[in-house]
């Protein structure tokens, strides 16, 4: 595999989330499990983070998940009928491969014929996203749909790359068509859907022919309409796939976008689809009907955070 080189970095990004419930009645316990924090890796470096919850946690455990994910365990002991998490950091990008660098990798047979030999130790852990998983199937219709890319002898990434772009030409972006349960197999059919559904799809077609995908959930800068100003809150999590090749490791597109990752998506973490890296969830004594408000801003930046310590 080709050796990563840590490049000077080429973008500059702050991030805010943040997520607020209002609920009917009184909460009297809270507990709530959190991946609203980023990870540092080759291609991201973490410069500054900040996460803050009201009312505060009477409890607060940080860890890594199995995936290598940052994590926070908090419990709310305090009666309350509003929850408000604020997470907000700044990452440095690093370039990544191009399109004319990934031209060469091996034929995606070979990638296939080679899952049996993935090292159990590996460090990018392949054999990890071979398999079904809570919302992403192996199905027949999927297999049929990938290799429509996936000619015989055809290079890995070139193939992921048509994929990619046929996703795109194919299905409408459409957030009331779908919900998070919604099966991949109604996706393909219904060729409507958000960016969750389309990493999923994209994903399932890959697994489905025995090549190894993972979700990647994150954030993407978007850009105004020329000559309007960028509003604030008005930007949304966001979701893409990164595909394994032996020559270049992991290699991130984006079906919603129709594009290889480059330098304008910014990692929150990864896993085997959404349910391993979820923003938020939990578990609530009370509360009756809630509203869930959740409000994004990227921002190419400039100033640092304040410092304020994480919870």
């Amino acid at each position: 595999m080709k050796k990563i080189l840590q490049k000077a970095p080429i973008a500059h990004y702050r991030v805010v989330h943040q997520t607020s419930y209002s609920y009917q009645s009184v909460v009297t316990l809270s507990q709530q499990y959190l991946h609203l924090s980023p990870r540092s890796f080759a291609y991201q470096e973490v410069t500054a983070e900040e996460l803050r919850i009201e009312p505060s946690p009477s409890e607060c455990t940080f860890n890594l998940d199995y995936f290598g994910n940052k994590t926070h365990n908090i419990t709310i002991a305090v009666p309350h009928q509003t929850l408000l998490a604020h997470a907000e950091f700044t990452v440095l990008l690093r370039p990544r491969y191009s399109l004319s660098e990934i031209a060469g990798s091996c034929p995606w047979e070979t990638v296939r014929d080679r899952r049996s030999i993935f090292a159990p130790n590996s460090t990018h852990e392949p054999q990890l996203f071979l398999y079904p998983s809570p919302h992403v199937s192996c199905a027949i219709e999927l297999r049929e749909y990938a290799l429509k890319s996936y000619h015989p002898g055809r290079a890995h990434l070139d193939a992921a790359l048509d994929l990619t772009q046929r996703i795109f030409n194919d299905f409408e972006f459409d957030d009331k068509a779908t919900e998070i349960s919604t099966p991949l197999e109604d996706v393909l059919q219904g060729r409507r859907g958000v960016c969750q559904d389309f990493a999923h799809l994209m994903i399932g077609c890959l697994r489905s022919l025995g090549l190894a995908a993972r979700y990647v959930s994150g954030y993407i800068l978007t850009h105004p309409p020329e000559g309007e100003l960028r509003m604030i809150g008005a930007d949304a999590s966001h979701a893409w796939v990164s595909v394994f090749c032996p020559t270049f490791g992991w290699v991130d597109f984006d079906p919603t976008n129709s594009c290889l990752v480059q330098n304008e998506h910014i990692t929150l973490g990864w896993g085997r689809d959404f349910s391993d890296v979820t923003p938020m969830r939990g578990v609530v004594l009370g509360g009756d009907k809630h509203n869930l408000q959740v409000n994004v801003t990227v921002s190419p930046l400039g100033t640092m955070l304040s410092g304020k310590p994480i919870v």
